[in-house]
C-alpha cells in the first residue's frame, strides 16, 4: 500500500543483514521506520508490538531466524532463536507456523548454507503473505459486491474491529483487503471503525490506513457497535483473527465476541477473514487457545498527541486501581457467518474448513506431530 504516494510493505530487507519495519507504536501521529539487525531486535519488535498482527508477527519471526543465522548457524543457535521468538506472543498461531517452517527449511542443511537459505525462506514467507492477502481480498470483494447490489446505490456500511489491514500483514491485509478492492472498484462503502481499547488499534491504525487510501470511515466507541446494528446502520461485519481452531472457533482482539453477539442478535452477517496459516489444526476448540494477558499499563494509561505536536502518556484511571487486560477473546463458530480465506469462502465449521483445506501442509498450517 502507499504512504504519501510511496509504496510500502510493513517489513522489507535492507541489504543482506538488516530488515526494515514500520514502528506501529508511533502511528498515527508519526510515520517512523526502524531497522532490525539482530535476533533480539526482532524479538523486541514483536513483544513490544512495534510490529503486530498475526501474519506480520510470523514474517518478522522468520526474519528474526534469518538474522540469527547470520551470527551463528549452529543447531543450538537455531533452537535458541526459535525458543526466544516463540515466547514473545502466545496467542497468534502464525508465529509458531513461521518458526516451524523456518526450522524445517534449515534443519539438516549444511551450516554454511543456512544464512542464505534462511534469508530466502523468510522472503518467501513475506511474499507469500502478500499473495494470500490479495486472494482473500478478491474472495471477500465478491461478498461486498453482492451486499452492495442490494443497497440500490446507497453506501455499504461495514463494521470492523481492531486492525486487520495491511499494517497487520505484509501488504493488503485480511479483513480490510476486500474493503480496499471494493473502494477501488467504485462501490460506495463506509466503514465503522471500532476504537478497539485498550491499545486503540482501530482508532489509530485502521483509521490511518483507511484515511490514507481515501476510504470513508467513522471511528466509534467499542460499545457503540451494537447500537448501530440495532439502528440498521451496519450491513455486515468483517474482522481478522489471530487463531482459528479446527472446529471454527475464532480468537481475535478482545471485544470481538461482543460484536459477534450483537451481530447475531440483529441478523447482521459476521465474517472472519484469515489466511490458512492462522488455522491451528492441533486444537479442537477455542477453549484450548492460550489467551495473552498483557500489561495493566495498557488499560490504565493512554498515549496521545499534545496541542504542540509532541506525544505524551497520561494516567486515565483512579490511582491505586488494578487492571486485568486479556488481549484476546474467543468467538464460537456458531456466531460466525463464514470464513474468507485465500482459497475461497466456507462455513465456520470443521466441515467448512476441511472443504477448502482437506490436508494440512507446511504452507497452510501447523502440522500434527
Amino acid at each position: 500500500m502507499k504512504i504519501d504516494g510511496k509504496p510500502y510493505r510493513t517489513i522489507w530487507p535492507l541489504g543482506d543483514d538488516t530488515v526494515g519495519i514500520i514502528d506501529q507504536t508511533r502511528l498515527p501521529h508519526a510515520f517512523v521506520t526502524l531497522e532490525l539487525k539482530t535476533l533480539d531486535d526482532a524479538a523486541h519488535a514483536i513483544r513490544a508490538m512495534i510490529v503486530r498482527g498475526a501474519p506480520l508477527i510470523g514474517a518478522t519471526a522468520a526474519y528474526g531466524i534469518a538474522l540469527a543465522m547470520r551470527e551463528d548457524a549452529s543447531d543450538a543457535a537455531l533452537d535458541r532463536a526459535h525458543d526466544l521468538l516463540a515466547e514473545t506472543r502466545p496467542t497468534a498461531i502464525n508465529l509458531r507456523w513461521a518458526l516451524k517452517r523456518m526450522c524445517d527449511a534449515l534443519r539438516n542443511r549444511p551450516r554454511e548454507e543456512r544464512a542464505r537459505l534462511a534469508w530466502e525462506e523468510a522472503a518467501r514467507i513475506a511474499d507469500g503473505d502478500v499473495a494470500v492477502c490479495r486472494s482473500i481480498g478478491e474472495h471477500g470483494f465478491k461478498i461486498l459486491q453482492e451486499a452492495a447490489a442490494r443497497k440500490n446505490g446507497a453506501a455499504l456500511n461495514v463494521l470492523t474491529h481492531c486492525n486487520a489491514g495491511w499494517l497487520a500483514c505484509v501488504d493488503w491485509g485480511t479483513a480490510l483487503a476486500p474493503i480496499y478492492m471494493a473502494h477501488d472498484a467504485g462501490i460506495p462503502i463506509h466503514v465503522w471503525v471500532d476504537e478497539t481499547r485498550p491499545r486503540n488499534q482501530g482508532a489509530s491504525l485502521t483509521a490511518f490506513e483507511l484515511g490514507s487510501h481515501g476510504v470513508r470511515h467513522t471511528i466509534i466507541a467499542d460499545n457503540a457497535g451494537g447500537h448501530y446494528m440495532q439502528a440498521g446502520q451496519v450491513d455486515l461485519c468483517i474482522v481478522g483473527t489471530d487463531r482459528v481452531t479446527a472446529n471454527g472457533d475464532v480468537a481475535n482482539k478482545i471485544g470481538t465476541y461482543l460484536k459477534a453477539l450483537a451481530a447475531h442478535d440483529n441478523q447482521v452477517p459476521f465474517y472472519v477473514a484469515l489466511p490458512s496459516s492462522t488455522i491451528d489444526w492441533t486444537l479442537s476448540s477455542g477453549r484450548d487457545i492460550p489467551i495473552e494477558e498483557r500489561s495493566a499499563d495498557e488499560l490504565l494509561k493512554m498515549t496521545g498527541r499534545l496541542p504542540g505536536g509532541g506525544l505524551a502518556t497520561v494516567e486515565i484511571a483512579a490511582p491505586g486501581s488494578g487492571a486485568a487486560n486479556p488481549g484476546f477473546d474467543v468467538t464460537p463458530a456458531r456466531l460466525v457467518t463464514g470464513f474468507i480465506t485465500e482459497r475461497g469462502t466456507c462455513a465456520a465449521s470443521a466441515a467448512g474448513l476441511r472443504s477448502l483445506f482437506p490436508v494440512e501442509t507446511p504452507e497452510n498450517g501447523i502440522q500434527r506431530s
